[in-house]
């Protein structure tokens, strides 16, 4: 009956369409979906089938513990959410295509039914991501097409656990069950920087306090370690950026061929500084496999998922670390006007304490 209900809203989503390409690109997105949903097995018949192998039986076994501490110590609301697992025969369930202007820091939006605006486009193969690719590289914008673990349907539906989770370190598989889990909890339409820094924000602390709790700290010091270099990381690109933005102000004063000199000469001196820094850490840190190809698009794809979570970081401070509390005070934020929560973020941003 879950299912059935499930098939007859993503008929619907695709039904309120017009125009060709948004046919194709929902028609994609809801059989991608269908898939997911129709090849879904529950994990408690799972852990019962002798036949199941012992390495996914205790990753499962593991997916059911987090979901207890997510919803008992981190106050988010599990349901019946990665209660299921799917085999996927792809290394990742969707693929994302950012893209920004040639001139520009603001990445473009796409609107959806339901949940707004959104500045990624996801899709369930490869190649049809590498095709809407080429039409945004063919009128000269910057492009990022990314392989996505997991995503989140925002609560609409019942998400299950996939063989991308599965295959992920303990951590990994941890902190991306708390990110999605979080997206759950409180999503803003049209402001994607709001919704992925406030999930990373709750990955993050959920990640530190499920490994308080199981007794992990050597790991939770690798965490740690992973969260400086995230914040070093972040602060280089802000001043990136800010040079780019200040570049791409001069676009009525300087002709195209040197305002892409400039922007150039920027990115190659970000990608310097970075392996500066990278090569201080002695592995790769946050931007390893992407520095290489960093463009509007990567900076705009870093900027969303990092930009504010020192903001929501210190908003958790300041609830005592009360998960129920923070998430009241982040749904008053949310409610706020877009400028006014830009501003309040900001100064966040600006109080946050690097020992927290």
């Amino acid at each position: 009956m879950r299912q059935l209900s499930q098939l007859c809203l993503s008929l619907i989503l695709v039904s309120a369409l017009s125009g060709c390409q948004s046919v194709n690109y929902y028609q994609q997105a809801a059989g991608g979906q269908l898939s997911l949903w129709w090849n879904s097995q529950p994990i408690d018949e799972l852990l019962q089938d002798p036949e199941t192998p012992e390495a996914l039986r205790r990753k499962l076994e593991l997916v059911q513990r987090l979901r207890v501490f997510a919803r008992d110590d981190l106050a988010l609301p599990v349901g019946d959410t990665f209660s299921d697992f799917v085999s996927l025969d792809q290394p990742y369930v969707v693929y994302n295509l950012m893209v920004a202007p040639e001139f520009s820091l603001t990445p473009r939006q796409w609107c959806y039914p339901f949940v707004g605006c959104q500045s990624y486009r996801g899709y369930f193969h490869l190649e049809d991501a590498r095709a809407a690719r080429e039409r945004y590289l063919a009128d000269g914008d910057d492009t990022f097409l990314g392989g996505v673990t997991a995503y989140s349907t925002l609560g609409w539906f019942d998400d299950p656990v996939h063989t991308g989770f599965t295959q992920l370190p303990d951590d990994r598989m941890a902190a991306l069950m708390f990110h999605e889990l979080a997206h759950k909890q409180l999503y803003v339409a049209n402001d994607t920087r709001f919704n992925e820094s406030f999930a990373t924000a709750v990955e993050l602390e959920g990640l530190k306090r499920w490994l308080q709790a199981t007794g992990q700290p050597e790991q939770y010091a690798r965490t740690r370690a992973r969260l400086r270099r995230r914040g070093e990381t972040l602060a280089l690109i802000e001043q990136s950026a800010q040079q780019l933005g200040a570049l791409y102000a001069q676009q009525d004063t300087l002709d195209i061929a040197e305002l892409r000199r400039r922007k150039q000469a920027l990115l190659d001196e970000l990608k310097t500084r970075y392996g500066e820094l990278e090569a201080t850490w002695g592995e790769p840190g946050p931007m390893a496999g992407v520095i290489e190809q960093v463009n509007n698009a990567v900076l705009g794809l870093f900027r969303q998922y990092n930009g504010d979570v020192p903001a929501f970081r210190q908003l958790l401070a300041d609830t005592g670390g009360d998960f129920q509390a923070f998430y009241e005070q982040v749904e008053r934020l949310s409610e706020a006007p877009a400028d006014v929560r830009r501003q309040r973020l900001d100064a966040l941003g600006q109080a946050f304490d690097e020992d927290l």
